[in-house]
């Protein structure tokens, strides 16, 4: 349970070796560097923003075409790939496609390309769509679409609202000339939105032909469209069919690109690399000859890093350590239980200077809690097994993924053990599978008791779970004061809430309220009795007094204690929060149980039999399944809101080392 202690590394050297100190650094992963240190006027700082941005472009490219070839070429992974960490390349391999970086630049090219053109395609395709459903309305006109007029005829084709014969629109045009045998009238299609006409006329009557029209809401055809309507949907069909076809060759010719996934990846991260190495020396200041690095690295891992750096370049360097005054990255430091759960420390926030690492405490509370909320036996079981598995067989996982994968493992290991201490093997499986297909009723006792039989008592654990939870969370903040020489902030912060909080219990034990809740009785003697009074009586004025002892005024500071006093409602309500432990430790049971009884509903038969196998195996992985969720978000909100705001506040910064920040490989040095 501790924060890794941090030393400052200075170093100088010659700007010839600038590059491979550089990359030993990249390598090494444990200096993050600090370009403030040596900043002055007489040192620059190298200008290498052209170059990251370069890089980050080529790395983004070749990612689009991965993504490309992923889409149209998936790579076939197991279920649990995402386990197995990046995949270990040597510098040899790394160097052979460097030397090939036109040819495999050349494969993201024509992936990039491809997937362009299928989508291009795919939009001609949609758009050619519907141009052939424009044009099925007009598929009965035997002339082209673009035709108006011959030497003395104009020809008229539009659409109308729907009509129900032709004279409707011959007395439509009536009303604009007198004489209608020189025009004629064809209805080309009819339905509930539009009638498609085509009328023809002498040239000298068009406009009144057409005014005729437009009184029936007329609209000329669009000149979108060219050559007789069948004809034209031929075409469109026969070039959805090409464009088909060379979407189809495409995509294939991506199974070819697929074969290309590693290179492609190889050098994308070797960009990602270049990247990385140029951003650190954007960080680094140097005069005309020699340059300067400075920055954080643990303490046990800086006098290796110093001498390898010393063996093999020419160079001054001095460990020093980290000033009063600076605010050094944070990294964790715990045994294996302890940093299982550092991911959840650092959701909530890395302590800054001066605080403690609460991973290693907190780690036992998370494991005891979340097992009591799941309290199965059977699931602790499945839990603790699938985990262990994971870790023998995917041994290269990446860090963050295996503390989890651990931290589920020991929660597995408390599951099981509340579930033997609560009699809990899939609920009450073992008794309805022994009473429905065998007759006889077997039941496996709980080692302690019963939570459905006794919920009451096992709400006064809770509780006392709780308070012991809390208790430890303000006793770590007394001792951070001790451990600072905060002896008046740990009497007054710490002793003075501890007398009260004790007192006020040591009352409620021994009330009517309590013994009605639990029907225990708790008899202390009368010393004890007055003991408890003066303890929260002492505490309380104490708080009211001392809490605001920061002000010289005496209304304030009694206004400050007061309200600090206050505090007694949270302490109550966080006292409260742990009431989720039974809740959700029953719900897990319930729903089990209901789960067994539907099963069982078939009796002993062979659908008795079938029903009840399918409904336990996916009942029973809902149960797991939405209790495991339950049991992980609300530990999280015991630590977070109750435990931590006892002592810690986080907030401090997080170690990030001077890396090579690959995403699909993991370079493997040269013996």
């Amino acid at each position: 349970m501790s924060v890794m202690a941090m030393k400052r590394l200075n170093l100088c050297a010659m700007n010839r070796d600038r590059d491979a100190i550089v990359e030993t650094l990249q390598a090494y992963q444990v200096l993050e560097l600090d370009e403030t240190f040596f900043e002055s006027e007489e040192l620059e700082s190298y200008a290498t923003n052209d170059v990251k941005i370069a890089k980050d472009r080529k790395a983004n490219e070749i990612e689009n075409a991965l993504e490309a070839i992923n889409m149209y070429a998936p790579e076939q992974k197991g279920m649990f790939a995402a386990l197995e960490g990046k995949k270990k390349i040597s510098k040899e391999k790394i160097r052979q496609i460097i030397a090939n970086e036109a040819e495999v630049e050349a494969y993201a090219k024509q992936a990039i390309n491809g997937m362009k053109q299928i989508i291009e395609n795919r939009v001609e395709i949609d758009r050619n769509k519907v141009s052939i459903q424009s044009l099925e309305p007009w598929l009965d006109l035997d002339i082209p679409m673009e035709f108006t007029h011959t030497k003395r005829t104009a020809f008229i084709i539009g659409t109308i609202t729907p009509v129900e014969n032709v004279e409707d629109i011959y007395h439509a045009i009536g009303e604009h000339m007198i004489d209608l045998s020189d025009v004629e009238i064809s209805l080309v299609h009819t339905d509930k939105y539009q009638t498609c006409v085509v009328a023809t006329c002498l040239k000298e009557y068009e406009d009144a032909v057409e005014n005729g029209l437009h009184t029936l809401g007329f609209a000329r055809i669009s000149h979108a469209f060219e050559g007789v309507p069948k004809e034209e949907k031929e075409k469109l069909e026969k070039e959805n069919e090409r464009l088909a076809n060379e979407i189809e060759e495409i995509t294939n010719s991506f199974k070819d690109l697929a074969e290309k996934r590693e290179e492609l990846q190889i050098l994308s991260d070797y960009h990602r690399m270049e990247s990385a190495k140029a951003e650190g020396l954007s960080k680094i200041n140097k005069s005309k000859s020699t340059f300067f690095i400075s920055g954080f690295a643990p303490a046990k891992a800086i006098d290796g890093l110093a001498k390898k750096l010393d063996e093999e370049f020419v160079l001054h360097y001095e460990i020093v350590d980290i000033k009063e005054d600076e605010e050094a990255p944070v990294l964790l430091k715990n045994s294996s239980m302890g940093a299982s759960v550092e991911g959840v420390v650092e959701s909530y926030g890395l302590p800054q200077k001066r605080e403690i690492d609460p991973s290693g405490i907190m780690s036992w509370f998370y494991v005891f809690l979340f097992g009591l909320m799941l309290s199965d036996a059977a699931y602790g079981f499945i839990m603790f097994v699938s985990c262990l598995l994971l870790l023998g067989k995917y041994k290269d996982m990446e860090p963050s993924m295996k503390k989890s994968v651990k931290l589920f493992m020991y929660c597995g290991i408390s599951t099981l053990v509340w579930g033997i201490l609560f009699g809990g093997y899939f609920g009450d499986a073992v008794d309805i599978v022994s009473k429905t297909f065998f007759g006889t009723q077997v039941t496996i006792k709980p080692l302690w008791f019963a939570p459905l039989n006794d919920p009451m008592k096992l709400l006064m654990f809770c509780m006392l779970f709780g308070m012991i939870h809390l208790f430890t969370g303000l006793a770590l903040k007394g001792y951070i004061c001790i451990r600072d020489k905060r002896y008046m902030d740990f009497f007054c912060d710490v002793i003075l809430w501890f007398a009260m909080l004790i007192g006020l219990v040591l009352m409620l034990l021994q009330s009517e309220l309590f013994y009605s809740l639990s029907q225990i009785k708790f008899e202390f003697g009368p010393m004890m009795t007055v003991v408890s009074k003066w303890l929260a009586i002492g505490g309380a004025l104490g708080i009211v007094l001392m809490s605001g002892r920061s002000s010289k005024n005496v209304g304030l500071r009694l206004a400050l204690g007061a309200y600090d006093l206050y505090n007694l409602t949270g302490w109550l309500s966080d006292l409260l929060s742990y009431s989720r432990l039974l809740a959700l430790g029953l719900a897990t049971g319930v729903i089990a149980s209901v789960i067994n009884q539907i099963g069982s509903m078939g009796g002993n038969s062979i659908f008795g039999i079938v029903l009840f196998v399918v409904v336990f195996i996916f009942g029973h992985i809902f149960n797991m399944a939405i209790n495991l969720l339950g049991a992980y978000v609300h530990t999280n909100r015991l630590q977070y809101v109750e435990f931590f705001s006892k002592f810690y506040e986080g907030g401090g910064k997080a170690f990030n080392p001077f890396n090579r920040n690959t995403k699909y490989i993991e370079v493997g040095e040269e013996k």
